[in-house]
C-alpha cells in the first residue's frame, strides 16, 4: 500500500490510538510495523486474531500480560559469552514467568471449551522452562537485586556483613553518645569511601586517632574513622568484596544457564508480543465500539453505520456506505461543508484498517473488500516548492493515480476537477471518471459541479449521492444519501435569511431561461 495514502487518511493516528493499549516492547514493535496488506489469507488471520482478542476481552477482561522490556539485545549478548546484570536477568525472568501464567490462563480457557480461531495456535508455541524460571525467580528479585537465596555462600556473607555493620555502629554509637560527644560537630554516624565515620570538630582531630577520610567545605569538620573501628571496618570491607565477587559469580552462572534456551525465550517474547497486540486491538475496538468486519469474496464493500474513528464517537454521524455490488462509482454532489470529505475519508480509512486486521467502527454484518491499492486526491495538497497552482497540483496527483489504477484499486477524489473554469473542470471530471470506469476501478468522488448529477444518472455502475442539508436550521446533518443527487439549496437559504421574494423569483427565472 502506498505511503501517501497512509498519510492522507491518517492511518498513523489510528495506530497511535491502538498504541496506548500496548504494554510490551515486542507488541510496540509489532504495531510499528503494521500496515495494510492485500493478501486475503493474511488479512483473514489478522482479523481472526482481533476477533479472538475481543472474545477474551468479553469473557475474561483480556489476556493477562504485564509490561515487558525488549530482551533480544540481552539474548544476543549471552550468545557471545557476556554476562547479564541483575536488571536484565529480572527482565528475562519476567518473560519466563509471563509465559507460565499465559499457559495456565489459556489452559483454563481450553478447559472451559471456549473456541478461538488463532489464540490456541499461538499458545501452543509458548515454551515453559519451569526449572530455569524458578531458579531466576529465587535468585533475582523484580528490581534486579540478587537475593540472599541465590546461593548458600551469599547468604552467609550477607549475615557476616550485617553482624560487622552492627559491631561498627555499636562502637560508634558509644562515641556519639559518650563523654567525647562534645568534640563532634554533629551527633551522627555517616559514610565516607564506604567506611563508617563520625564528624569531628577540626581542632579536636587528635582526640580519636584513626584515619581522616574527608573534610567539610569550610574545613571546620573532619570525617574521621576512629582507631577502635578501623579493624572492624576492614573486616566489613572484606565481606563486601566477597559479596561483590559472589554476586558476579551468580550472575555469570545464571547467564550461562540461559544460553541453551535462548531461542525459546526469544520466541516466547515474540508470541507474547502477538498476544499483546491482540489485546490492544480488542481494547481499541471496545473504546471506539468497533467490530471485526467480514471479507467479501466479490469485493462488495458494505459499511453499515460507519463512523470515522478519529472523530469524537459521541459526535460523529454514522453513515451507511456501500460500493461494488450495484455500482462501482459514487458521485457525491452538493455544496461544501456538508461532510463530503469526511465520508470519503471514512470509506478509505476503514478499508485500510480492515486490511491491517484492525476492528472498524461499523454496525454488525458489515464487510470490507480487498484492494491492492487505495489512492486519494483529498484536500489542497498544493506544492509550494514547485509553485504549482491548486489545479496543477491536483492534476499532477490525478495523472499519477490514473497511471497506476486497476480493477483492484479504490480511488477517492475530493472536489474532482476543481480549481479551473467550471465548464472545463466538469468536462475533465467526467472524462476522468470514464477512464476509471474503463479500468473497472472503485471510485468515490465529491464535486460541486451540477453537470455530474446527470453523469450519475447516465452511466452504468455509477450512482449519485449527496449530503443531507436541513433547510430549517440552515445546517448540514452530515448524513449520506445514496441515490439522491445534491442540491445547492441557495434559493431556500436566501429566502430564510430574508432576501426579497422578487429577487429570488428573478433568479429562478434567469435559471429557467438558461
Amino acid at each position: 500500500m502506498n505511503n501517501r495514502i497512509l498519510e492522507t487518511l491518517e492511518f498513523e493516528k489510528v495506530k497511535q490510538m491502538v498504541k496506548q493499549f500496548v504494554v510490551t516492547a515486542q507488541g510496540k514493535e509489532e504495531l510499528a510495523e503494521l500496515v495494510p496488506v492485500s493478501e486475503k489469507q493474511t488479512i483473514t488471520e489478522w482479523l481472526q486474531e482481533t476477533e479472538d482478542g475481543l472474545k477474551v476481552q468479553r469473557l475474561r477482561g483480556g489476556v493477562p500480560i504485564p509490561k515487558l522490556e525488549n530482551i533480544r539485545p540481552h539474548m544476543k549478548r549471552i550468545e557471545i559469552g557476556a554476562d547479564l546484570n541483575g536488571v536484565e536477568l529480572a527482565q528475562v525472568s519476567r518473560v519466563l514467568s509471563t509465559t507460565s501464567e499465559l499457559h495456565r490462563f489459556i489452559d483454563d480457557l481450553s478447559d472451559s471449551e471456549i473456541e478461538f480461531a488463532r489464540l490456541y495456535m499461538w499458545a501452543d508455541q509458548l515454551v515453559t522452562i519451569p526449572v530455569l524460571s524458578r531458579r531466576l525467580k529465587e535468585a533475582i528479585d523484580e528490581d534486579g537485586r540478587v537475593t540472599d537465596d541465590a546461593s548458600p555462600e551469599l547468604k552467609i556473607i550477607r549475615q557476616n556483613i550485617r553482624r560487622s555493620e552492627q559491631a561498627v555502629r555499636e562502637q560508634l554509637d558509644g562515641i556519639v553518645r559518650g563523654k567525647n560527644a562534645k568534640y563532634l560537630s554533629d551527633a551522627i554516624i555517616t559514610m565516607r569511601n564506604d567506611r563508617y565515620v563520625i564528624p569531628v570538630k577540626q581542632e579536636y582531630r587528635g582526640v580519636f586517632g584513626g584515619v581522616v577520610h574527608d573534610q567539610s567545605a569550610s574545613g571546620q569538620t573532619l570525617f574521621i574513622e576512629p582507631k577502635q573501628v578501623v579493624d572492624l571496618n576492614n573486616r566489613l570491607r572484606q565481606y563486601q568484596i566477597a559479596e561483590r565477587n559472589e554476586i558476579q559469580r551468580i550472575l555469570s552462572e545464571l547467564s550461562a544457564e540461559l544460553v541453551p534456551h535462548r531461542q525459546e525465550i526469544i520466541h516466547n517474547a515474540y508470541v507474547i508480543g502477538k498476544m499483546d497486540l491482540m489485546n490492544a486491538k480488542a481494547r481499541f475496538g471496545k473504546e471506539v465500539k468497533a467490530i471485526v468486519p467480514g471479507i467479501s469474496e466479490d469485493n462488495y464493500v458494505v459499511l453499515k453505520q460507519a463512523r470515522h474513528p478519529l472523530i469524537d464517537q459521541e459526535k460523529v454521524v454514522p453513515n451507511d456506505i456501500a460500493i461494488g455490488k450495484d455500482y462501482q462509482a459514487i458521485v457525491i454532489t452538493g455544496p461544501n461543508t456538508g461532510g463530503k470529505t469526511i465520508t470519503l475519508k471514512t470509506l478509505g480509512l476503514l478499508q485500510l484498517m480492515g486490511q491491517a486486521g484492525l476492528p472498524i467502527p461499523v454496525g454488525e454484518e458489515s464487510q470490507i473488500g480487498i484492494f491492492e491499492e487505495v489512492f486519494a486526491d483529498i484536500g489542497d495538497e498544493q506544492s509550494i516548492e514547485q509553485s504549482l497552482s491548486t489545479f496543477s497540483s491536483h492534476m499532477t496527483n490525478t495523472v499519477d493515480i490514473l497511471s497506476k489504477v486497476n480493477e483492484k484499486s479504490l480511488v477517492l477524489f475530493d472536489e474532482l476537477g476543481a480549481g479551473t473554469d467550471p465548464q472545463e473542470g466538469a468536462a475533465l471530471a467526467i472524462a476522468i471518471l470514464d477512464d476509471l470506469g474503463k479500468k473497472s476501478a472503485y471510485v468515490m468522488a465529491t464535486t460541486h459541479y451540477p453537470e455530474l448529477k446527470v453523469y450519475g444518472y447516465n452511466r452504468a455502475n455509477t450512482i449519485n449521492a449527496s449530503m443531507e442539508f436541513d433547510v430549517d436550521t440552515l445546517s448540514p446533518t452530515y448524513r449520506l444519501l445514496i441515490g439522491v443527487p445534491g442540491r445547492s439549496n441557495a434559493f431556500e437559504i436566501s429566502s430564510r435569511l430574508g432576501l426579497d421574494t422578487d429577487v429570488i423569483n428573478e433568479a429562478k427565472q434567469l435559471m429557467n431561461d438558461e
